[in-house]
């Protein structure tokens, strides 16, 4: 990986849609070079995917809200049982397990507070091995990305 080749990924993670004409412009390689890389760097394994960033206001989805969910016992059954569950739930954009005080921390979208409530009974609390949640209603997105800062 060079500098070249970070420039390439810095460039795509901004526009994704950018014509490889353009990204050769960019990291000034010629056309053909470039379209070389950018396979390199897909094969590797560096570029994942493409995506369109969607509004989730616009789709009815702007409340963000997290949570931090304790397990009554920690143990790999219910970790993988959690897992599965949690996958299955459309309104989890993000699950980690984390270290500290807490078992899970759980980024969710759903259209306002009465969804959020539904959502909670009836869904997170019904996972396997949920002990206690404690929610965080995001008032302001201060900053909202996921580029990684290259």
């Amino acid at each position: 990986m060079d500098r070249t080749d970070r420039a390439i990924l810095k460039a795509l993670q901004a526009d994704g849609r950018i014509t490889t004409l353009e990204l050769a412009a960019k990291v000034n390689l010629s056309p053909t070079a470039t379209a070389d890389r950018v396979k390199r760097l897909t094969r590797e394994g560096y570029i994942e995917g493409y995506h369109a960033r969607l509004s989730a206001e616009k789709l009815d989805l702007g409340l963000l809200v997290f949570v931090e969910v304790k397990l009554d016992r920690t143990t790999p059954d219910v970790f993988e049982h959690f897992a599965i569950a949690v996958r299955r739930a459309s309104e989890v954009m993000e699950c980690h397990m984390v270290a500290g005080g807490f078992d899970y921390l759980i980024k969710a979208r759903v259209s306002d507070m009465n969804a959020y409530r539904a959502f909670l009974s009836e869904s997170l609390l019904s996972l396997p091995g949920v002990r206690e949640t404690h929610t965080y209603a995001v008032m302001e997105e201060v900053k909202n990305t996921d580029l990684l800062p290259l």
